[in-house]
């Protein structure tokens, strides 16, 4: 298991901490600040999925007039997390 805290730029949330097992599949997600029921439902959809799917999920996906959004900072996370 590895831990992954990243900090998210653009979003309410201020830090995202992700846990990812020896398979890279998604564990747990969890978020400081931001929208609590946007980010209990971010984690159980990702929960147990693999991070590469994961991140296809979650790509791009923007929020109102931002150019990223909860779920692309969670992408962001995991692409940085997988390319160490």
């Amino acid at each position: 298991m590895r831990q992954i805290d990243f900090t998210p730029r653009g979003i309410c949330a201020s830090r995202i901490s992700i846990t990812l097992d020896d398979d890279d599949k998604v564990q747990d997600l969890s978020f400081v600040g931001g929208c609590d029921g946007n980010h209990k439902g971010l984690r159980a959809l990702v929960k147990g999925m693999s991070a590469k799917e994961a991140i296809e999920r979650l790509d791009g996906i923007t929020c109102g007039f931002r150019s990223t959004s909860c779920p692309d900072q969670v992408a962001v996370a995991l692409k940085q997390a997988l390319s160490k």
